[in-house]
């Protein structure tokens, strides 16, 4: 498992021609730390550390956005008595079984007659309107949660927004957390999305600034792309092995009672 990221570290300290002909050897027979200047200038004028801007901006707006959206919506089915809400729980669960292909288009018309192409909105906004399998997430914890706790909220005076943001929020860091980590993973390595939206160089994300160093018209820096890819999953890991222990918390205390 790890392998593959072994070998791209030690291609990303090759020179071109190494990288193929002596693909089987992780320890380069010349290190080559050039591949990390020449990767971090970009293309077309644009640096590199433009992408990661621009990937941080999209990535961090995303997962709050998510955060405030997927949460204030489970709590609204886990703790708020309202009409219909099974059918609406229903119909938030089968979103989850629409896939990605069947929504392309109709967005993509949506976004464009209201000009939001080449912009980082299609990529932004959405967020801010919950997401089916987070929503879920945080509902299976919430039922965790003993209903007393709101009951002597009340007791004390409390309406149900003083008892979300003073009771429930610090009662849910957990799932928070586990919410934060997955949406960032996901649109950090998402590729497609700023492919379909995003058409200035100025605006690319990491993954389609890396995609760019393959080029079939042209020869392709794979040493350069190699170290740029090393640098991209660079906040990844710093993610993962800060807040691992949450990961497990968050999922493990999902749906058991209290």
């Amino acid at each position: 498992m790890i392998y593959p990221l072994l070998w791209m570290l030690s291609s990303s300290l090759k020179d071109n021609t190494d990288i193929f002909i002596n693909a089987h050897q992780l320890i380069p027979s010349k290190w080559n730390f050039d591949n990390y200047v020449t990767g971090f200038k970009g293309f077309a004028g644009i640096s590199f550390a433009v992408f990661f801007k621009n990937s941080f901006i999209i990535t961090i707006l995303s997962v709050i956005g998510t955060v405030i959206s997927s949460t204030m919506v489970a709590y609204g089915f886990a703790r708020i008595r309202f009409k219909w809400a099974p059918f609406w729980f229903s119909c938030m669960m089968l979103t989850m079984m629409l896939p990605g292909e069947v929504l392309m288009i109709p967005q993509y018309i949506f976004f464009h007659k209201i000009g939001w192409i080449n912009t980082f909105l299609p990529l932004i906004v959405p967020s801010f309107f919950g997401g089916a399998f987070f929503i879920f997430l945080i509902i299976q914890f919430l039922r965790g949660i003993p209903k007393e706790l709101d009951e002597s909220a009340h007791i004390d005076g409390c309406g149900k927004y003083r008892t979300f943001i003073l009771i429930m929020i610090p009662l849910l860091v957990p799932p928070i957390i586990t919410v934060s980590i997955f949406k960032f993973y996901w649109t950090w390595d998402d590729f497609f999305s700023p492919l379909l939206y995003l058409n200035s160089p100025k605006l690319a994300t990491v993954s389609l600034a890396i995609k760019s160093f393959a080029d079939p018209t042209m020869k392709t820096d794979w040493g350069a792309m190699f170290a740029m890819s090393i640098l991209s999953l660079v906040p990844i890991f710093i993610i993962f092995f800060v807040f691992q222990k949450y990961i497990v918390e968050g999922i493990s205390t999902t749906g058991l009672k209290g």
